[in-house]
Formats: C-alpha cells, sequence, structure tokens
C-alpha cells in the first residue's frame, strides 16, 4: 500500500475540508456544534422537502411564489451556517452562531418572506408603486442578499452589485452624449426592480437555483452517501492496474467520475488529490506535473455531461431549451478535452520516466460486481431525458434509485439486522437532504444578488451598450468582418477569463451573457455557440492564471510551486481555451455542439482531434519521441489553423502537422543513429 492510504477512501478529514475552504471560490463553512447542528440540518432537510413538493405539485400560486418562500428559507441559513469573517481567530473556538447572526437571520427570515406576509397579491398589485414599508423591506433584503455573497464569495461580487446600483441611481446625472448614461431611475425604482419585478431578486438566475441546481446538489448528496465516491475510484484504479501510464489515467477518470457527486472543480481537486497524489508522486510524477492533472481532472467534470456545473442549467432557462439539449452541446468538446488530457499523460509518462505502480485494490470485474449499481442512476438521468422526461422529475428518480440501492447495499450487509440497517439508511438519506440544501447556499446566495446586476443592465440598457463598444473596438483595428468577429471574440474570452478571475462562475456567466452575449449574437454568432463559449471561459477560470483557484489548491496537496502548477493545469487545459473559439469563429463551429449533419460532425471532430493532438505537441515536446523546436514550431500553426475549421485553413494546417512529423522523423533517425556510432565507439 501506498503510505497507508486506500484508493476508496475519500478524504473527509478536516485538514483536507480546510484546504477545499481555504482555495474553492466560495468561503468554508461554520462547524456547527451538535445542537445548532441538528437546528439546520431539520431546517434543511424541510427545504428539501418543499423542493421535492414543488417538483410534483407545484404551488398554486406560480414560481415566482415558490422563490420567495424558497430564498425566505435558505436566507437564513447563510447567516447561521457562514461566519461573518473567513477565518476563526482561535480554530479551538466553538464555531457556532452569535447573538448578531441570530439578529441576521430572523430578519432574513422576515424580509424574505414579507411578500406573502403582507398579501401577495396586493403586495404584486402596488408593482411599480411600492409603500414606504414595501421600500424598507426591499432595502433589508437587498443588504442581507449583498452580506450573504459577501460570507459565501468574498468581497468582490458585492462590491460589484453596488458599483451596478450606484450606476443605477447616478447615471441619470451623467452626460447625455455619453453612452452608458440613461434617464435615470430614483430610489424606490430601483427596490421596485430588484423586489417587485421578474429581472430582480426572483428572476431567472434565483430560479434556476431553486429548481435545477438545488436537486442536482441533493443527488450528488444522495449518490455520494450511497458510496458511490469510493466505487468511483475503486474503478478508476482497478480498470488501468499496473502500467506507467496508468496513475495519470486513473487521476483523469477518478476526476470525470467524482465531479458528479462534487459540482465543485477546486472540490473534486483536492478530493481526488488527497487519494491519488501518493500513487502519482510513486510513479515519478514531479509536484507541479501532478498538480496540474489534478487540477485539470477537478474542473473537467464541470465542462462535462451528465452533471455539468450550475452556469449550464442556466443556459437551458435563458435559450428555452431542454437540459438535455445543453448536454448534447457538451459531448464533443467533452471528448475533445479529455483527448487532450489522456496525450497529455502519455507524453508525461515518457517524458517523465513514469513507473508503474502497485496499487491494492481488486479487480475490475470484483469492483464492478459490487457497485455497478451507482452507474445506473447516471443512466437514469439521460434515458429520462431523452424520452421528454422533465428534468426536475428526472433527477429526483435517479436520486430515488440511488437511495434504492444503498438501502438493498445496506440489507445485504446487515447480515441479520435488517432493523439497524434501515435506521441507518434513514439517517444517511436525511443526512443527504440536508447536505443537498446546505451544500446549495452559496450558490442560491450567488443567484439573488446576480438578479441585482441582471435588472440594472435590463432597466438601463447598459448590455447592449458595453456590446456595441466591444465590436466598435474591433472594428477600429479592421473594417474586415472575419478580423472584428475574431478579434470581438477575442475580446470577450479575456473579458470572461478576467471576469471569472472576481467572482463565481454562475455570476461570471450570468454576468458574461447580458453584457459580451449581445456582442457576438450582433455578429452573426447563434445563440448556442455563444452561451456554450461564455460558459467554458467562464468554468476555466478556476484554472487561469494569475488566481486558477483549482491550482492552488493542487499545489496545497502536492506541496508544489503554486505559480507552475498553475502553468502545467493551463498545458493540460489548453484545449478547452482553443476549441470554445473554434464554436464561435466559423460556421462549421456547430458541428462542434453536434447541430449539423452526422458528416460535418465526423470531419469537424476529426480535424478538432487533429489540432487538440498538435497542442500536445508544442505543450508537452514529444511526438514519437523528444520534440524539438523546430516540430514544435511548425504544430502550433497546425494546432490553429485547424481549429479554425474552414477547409482552406484545415489543409494548410495538415500541411504544417505533415512538415512537423517528416522532420521529427527525420531528426530522431539522425538522432538514433548517432546514438548507435557513440555506443558502438564506447564499446
Amino acid at each position: 500500500m501506498i503510505e497507508g492510504t486506500r484508493p476508496g477512501e475519500l478524504a473527509s478529514r478536516p485538514d483536507v475540508m480546510d484546504t477545499v475552504g481555504a482555495h474553492d471560490e466560495e468561503r468554508p463553512a461554520r462547524r456547527l456544534g451538535p445542537r445548532w447542528d441538528r437546528f439546520v440540518r431539520v431546517a434543511a432537510i424541510a427545504v428539501a422537502l418543499l423542493v421535492l413538493w414543488q417538483v410534483f405539485w407545484p404551488l398554486a400560486q406560480g414560481l415566482t411564489y415558490y422563490l420567495v418562500i424558497f430564498l425566505g428559507l435558505t436566507l437564513p441559513m447563510v447567516y447561521l451556517c457562514y461566519r461573518p469573517l473567513a477565518r476563526r481567530r482561535d480554530p479551538a473556538a466553538p464555531d457556532n452562531p452569535g447573538i448578531a447572526d441570530w439578529v441576521l437571520a430572523a430578519l432574513a427570515l422576515v424580509a424574505g418572506l414579507y411578500p406573502i406576509l403582507v398579501g401577495y397579491n396586493a403586495f404584486l398589485d402596488r408593482g411599480g408603486q411600492l409603500s414606504t414599508m414595501d421600500i424598507a423591506a426591499g432595502t433589508g433584503l437587498l443588504l442581507l442578499i449583498i452580506e450573504a455573497t459577501r460570507r459565501t464569495t468574498g468581497l468582490v461580487l458585492p462590491a460589484v452589485c453596488l458599483v451596478f446600483i450606484g450606476y443605477a441611481y447616478y447615471g441619470g446625472y451623467l452626460p447625455q452624449n455619453w453612452g452608458v448614461a440613461h434617464a435615470g431611475f430614483d430610489y424606490s425604482q430601483i427596490i421596485n426592480g430588484f423586489f417587485n419585478d421578474a429581472s430582480g431578486f426572483y428572476g431567472i438566475p434565483l430560479g434556476v437555483a431553486a429548481t435545477y441546481i438545488v436537486l442536482f446538489t441533493i443527488y450528488g448528496a444522495v449518490l455520494n452517501s450511497s458510496g458511490a465516491g469510493k466505487f468511483f475510484v475503486d474503478f478508476s484504479f482497478a480498470l488501468f492496474r499496473k502500467s506507467r501510464t496508468a496513475p495519470g489515467r486513473t487521476a483523469a477518470t477518478s476526476g470525470f467520475l467524482l465531479g458528479t457527486v462534487s459540482g465543485s472543480g477546486t472540490a473534486t481537486t483536492v478530493t481526488l488529490g488527497a487519494i491519488t497524489w501518493p500513487v502519482l508522486r510513486k510513479a515519478g510524477y514531479p509536484k507541479e506535473s501532478a498538480g496540474g492533472l489534478l487540477a485539470a481532472s477537478g474542473i473537467g467534470a464541470i465542462l462535462s455531461p451528465p452533471t455539468l456545473g450550475a452556469a449550464a442549467f442556466i443556459i437551458a432557462q435563458y435559450l428555452e431549451v431542454s437540459y438535455l439539449t445543453v448536454m448534447v452541446w457538451a459531448i464533443v468538446p467533452t471528448v475533445l478535452y479529455y483527448l487532450g488530457i489522456v496525450l497529455a499523460v502519455e507524453i508525461d509518462a515518457r517524458r517523465f520516466g513514469a513507473r508503474a505502480v502497485d496499487v491494492d485494490v481488486p479487480s475490475t470485474w470484483q469492483v464492478l460486481k459490487r457497485g455497478i449499481h451507482h452507474f445506473a442512476s447516471l443512466a437514469i438521468i439521460v434515458v429520462f431525458l431523452a424520452l421528454d422526461i422533465p428534468v426536475f422529475s428526472a433527477v429526483v428518480y435517479a436520486s430515488g434509485v440511488a437511495a434504492l440501492f444503498a438501502l438493498i447495499a445496506r440489507l445485504v450487509e446487515s447480515r441479520g439486522a435488517p432493523g439497524a440497517a434501515l435506521l441507518t439508511w434513514i439517517r444517511s438519506l436525511a443526512d443527504a437532504l440536508a447536505e443537498g440544501i446546505r451544500g446549495a447556499l452559496p450558490v442560491i446566495a450567488v443567484c439573488a444578488a446576480a438578479g441585482v446586476i441582471t435588472s440594472v443592465i435590463t432597466k438601463t440598457g447598459l448590455g447592449q451598450v458595453l456590446a456595441d463598444s466591444l465590436v466598435q473596438l474591433a472594428s477600429a483595428v479592421s473594417s474586415n468582418a472575419t478580423v472584428v468577429l475574431v478579434l470581438t471574440v477575442i475580446f470577450a474570452a479575456v473579458a470572461v477569463s478576467v471576469l471569472g478571475l472576481a467572482v463565481p462562475v454562475t455570476a461570471s456567466f450570468i454576468i458574461a451573457w447580458v453584457v459580451l452575449g449581445p456582442a457576438l449574437l450582433d455578429l452573426g454568432v447563434e445563440p448556442a455557440e455563444t452561451a456554450m463559449f461564455i460558459f467554458y471561459y467562464a468554468v476555466l477560470s478556476e484554472v487561469t492564471p494569475p488566481t486558477a483557484l483549482a491550482a492552488v489548491a493542487a499545489a496545497a496537496i502536492t506541496g508544489g510551486s503554486v505559480m507552475q502548477t498553475m502553468w502545467q493545469t493551463w498545458k493540460y487545459t489548453l484545449p478547452a481555451f482553443l476549441v470554445p473559439i473554434a464554436f464561435v469563429l466559423t460556421d462549421n463551429g456547430s458541428a462542434l455542439l453536434l447541430q449539423r449533419g452526422a458528416v460535418d460532425v465526423l470531419w469537424v471532430t476529426a480535424v478538432s482531434a487533429l489540432g487538440v493532438a498538435a497542442l500536445a505537441v508544442v505543450t508537452g515536446g514529444w511526438l514519437l519521441g523528444p520534440a524539438n523546436w523546430p516540430e514544435r514550431a511548425l504544430c502550433l500553426p497546425a494546432a490553429l489553423l485547424l481549429l479554425y475549421l474552414q477547409p482552406i485553413t484545415v489543409g494548410i494546417g495538415l500541411a504544417c502537422l505533415a512538415a512537423a512529423v517528416v522532420v521529427h522523423v527525420a531528426t530522431r533517425g539522425r538522432t538514433l543513429e548517432q546514438d548507435k556510432e557513440t555506443n558502438r565507439a564506447h564499446a
């Protein structure tokens, strides 16, 4: 065994959780004492039951009525579960809510439920003409949402919200010949837009959080409580057994599977690192390369079906398509992403001289026999969506199947004590429901705060103004339509990446969609390609220097240099940065989202795969053997030209790639002959 750790033992130690909290975009939650933990658990279970009830028996008053209740019940939990400061001064001191936290939680409950407490229909009738009490309650709820967002994600997003509020109020005082000036809004109109309007607190972002996201977090918690996480890791180790590339392949596969029960790239990276880093180290991986592989593998699950990141659900709502459609769009990009990782793993194993490692796991058949049912719930989601069953119902059914298999497994293992097994199962299911809600609290706060930003952008028209400015900036460089599109795409990619460095992925996507989306749409890019382009760059912010949260967390696990780990992560994820650009530059890019015929999909996928392979040569420095600078120099334009996906550029790209292979074979042949002559001379 390797340092006394079985591969399938998922890390749950406090130091691992501290690593997640230290480097994740979401701040660490409190470790409540037993009494308060039970209180919050009961409250979270009640909310989970409300969410499940809404799936099958929606409240007659409509979705907004449900969102008011949902926010009113979950916002107070943020104040009980998250401390006002990111770190405790005394880690040994009790970590329970203080008096101020309880007061804020009570205020959040009253302010959140205010529209119902004063009469929901009467409150809606006052839309546009709120009373003084309405404005006071709306102001209180606004401040409480901003503070909840600060507690869960840090200072940046609340600061952005305050900037937008200031713009909504003072933008009318700007010179009217300025493009960003607007007609102006008084304070009551601003609060009305937040509190009593479809684009405010109760808009699409919160609607997605209260339906799609929370159901998937519950599903992930149920799946994890059933032992799926342990099975996924054991299966990955058993699948590749003993070879020099097995440790790298295992890390990539484990990251993909663990992401289905995590939902966070950084959390998956930390859990994966705690399990696989000892194996990678024994195989001979340098600390920084192992950290890069762990971060890339951890973030890959958020880019991959069937459980994409939270922003994917918002795509489905914004574009009014099914979640299955978004999953289908992600299939080919996922294949290309993992192709890049696999090629990098193969190259690294040869470049580092990686060694095979003996790992104490059962055979693949034994592992599958014990836990193949864990794949059943994932399959059910896809099958039910294909049968046109609503995604909410499909996820609930999948959660039920996972819970049922967990019950059967416990009964089989109970050895004549079914009563105790049943009781244990009920407790684990209740804990999973509570964890699902508690795990979604940061996203709920972010989505409510995003309502502030989308409301201001919608009311003032700022999004279109900024989009026009982006296109004008590109047009100032060239009047050629293709050049304008290329520059706009590059500017947009940089903007989303920079935005993602400061705010969580979900908020980054929402802001970028309303600000940058119109620019690409105005240039003729289709909505699906635009949305997926923004989605990928929002997610990739977790591995984008100089912050690269997933890479920082991986470096904390391996003990490697943070900056070098970031660049190694960038090496592994480079295809994910370039393939989304291919979506939007040409019409053929839509084939990568499976929106063209079978022939187009096949040739575009094949060409893109060659582009990814060329990138692997550039970053890994290996072809049939060590690649020198001439081959790498030829492969770089080859990759870029191939990913442009136009016949003429593909032809030139193939020629460059062929030239690189010819040069490599020729120089490698000479090198081998020289080595043989040298050996003979020494002999």
